[in-house]
């Protein structure tokens, strides 16, 4: 039986690019299969590679959401920079950039720009709050996005909000960024005409807020922050176990709550008792609810509780640290766990969340150095060894 191939084998990405939101949208693109063709700058590069040293001495950040590229380094503010960068996109089907504000446009690599002149381009623009209106031109990072966009607002416990421990509207934006391409792939498919894409942190992470937002908006009222506790829902939080761990069960229904009651709690009187026996009497009671949970989970070690609530069909998880993310049993079972080549050698990565069973695994290519392909690129362009010296010679390239 033959391997379909990866569906994006044969496109082409050109990518001006820097921190996560692009970056981590084109790393989508080149699992999938296509070339992705890095641009960065010749002094440093993408400044996330600058991040840290947490991963072999490179950035966690930068090996997270750069594998699978070809690094070239140009100086884009000089013509000859940008006359290679002109080069790269004549063969390019995708254009990627997430540039401060009217950077793109002072050098004409805006998508309006760029696909009046390259018609079967799909150029995406990625801000931080779009292209008009007073924040246009307003500092972008992924915390301020989060504050901006009212993620903080929900998130952390009643006495202090908190940010995501990850960074939320970055990932958003790259998603949408990635799905954007797909979608104006599709139709250029159609149509032949490419055309431009445009994503901003802050549409991106205001969609993924679509529940408080309706709540507030149609409710009339904000939802509380109430840490790794439901706001409508009891018992449903994390609850301390013999030994330290902690264990996060979740009652869904007055069903529930009896089985809980009667084969975890081993308190059956609390099925039927008036404070206990709806959801809406024990939300209203939570400290009550949560502190008959905590003594009868307290006398039992993590494996245990977690035994006793699965044998009483309730759903619950382990609160796990990172370091036992990546220990996770369900991840090793599936076989999610591969190796990517990088400058400081071999670096354990999971496979991409899309599946595609039937074809070829997800092309899960190496990290580059900075300018690791930027000779070879411009070879490929035509260029002879004795231009490529005097570009590099004048920090042209690197």
């Amino acid at each position: 039986m033959s391997i379909e191939p990866l569906p994006l084998d044969g496109i082409t990405v050109v990518a001006v690019e820097q921190a996560v939101s692009a970056p981590f949208a084109t790393r989508q693109l080149a699992d999938l299969g296509a070339r992705v063709i890095k641009v960065e700058r010749p002094d440093g590069g993408d400044f996330a590679r600058g991040y840290d040293t947490a991963a072999q001495g490179l950035a966690s950040h930068f090996v997270w959401a750069n594998r699978g590229k070809e690094s070239i380094a140009l100086d884009l503010k000089d013509p000859r920079g940008l006359e290679v960068l002109e080069g790269l996109l004549a063969g390019a089907d995708v254009f990627v950039q997430n540039l401060a504000q009217g950077a793109a446009a002072r050098l004409g690599l805006d998508a309006a720009a760029l696909c009046a002149r390259h018609p079967r381009l799909v150029a995406v623009d990625v801000s931080g709050y779009g292209a008009e209106g007073p924040y246009a031109h307003k500092r972008a990072y992924d915390m301020l996005v989060q504050c901006e966009a009212g993620l903080v607002s929900v998130t952390g416990t009643p006495d202090r909000p908190v940010k995501a421990g990850i960074p939320a509207a970055d990932i958003a934006a790259a998603m949408y960024a990635f799905s954007g391409v797909l979608a104006a792939l599709l139709r250029r498919g159609t149509t032949g005409r490419g055309g431009p894409v445009e994503v901003s942190m802050l549409d991106a992470l205001a969609e993924w807020m679509g529940h408080p937002l309706h709540h507030t908006m149609h409710g009339g009222r904000q939802p509380e922050r109430t840490g790794l506790a439901h706001a409508v829902i009891a018992p449903y939080d994390a609850y301390g176990t013999a030994g330290g761990g902690q264990v996060l069960l979740s009652v869904q229904n007055d069903r529930e709550w009896r089985r809980l009651a009667e084969q975890v709690l081993e308190r059956p009187e609390l099925a039927d008792d008036p404070e206990f026996a709806t959801n809406a009497a024990r939300t209203g009671r939570r400290e009550k609810t949560d502190a008959v949970v905590a003594e009868a989970l307290a006398s039992l070690d993590a494996d245990e509780a977690v035994r006793r609530l699965e044998a009483a069909g309730i759903a619950c998880a382990r609160l796990n640290s990172v370091a036992e993310l990546a220990a996770h049993p369900q991840l090793a079972a599936r076989d999610r766990w591969r190796e990517v080549d990088s400058p400081a050698g071999p670096l354990r990565a999971l496979l991409p969340p899309i599946g595609l069973p039937g074809g070829a695994e997800a092309r899960m290519g190496a990290v580059p150095a900075l300018g690791e392909h930027t000779d070879a690129l411009l070879r490929a362009l035509g260029m002879a060894d004795a231009q490529i010296t005097a570009l590099r010679r004048d920090g042209v390239v690197a």
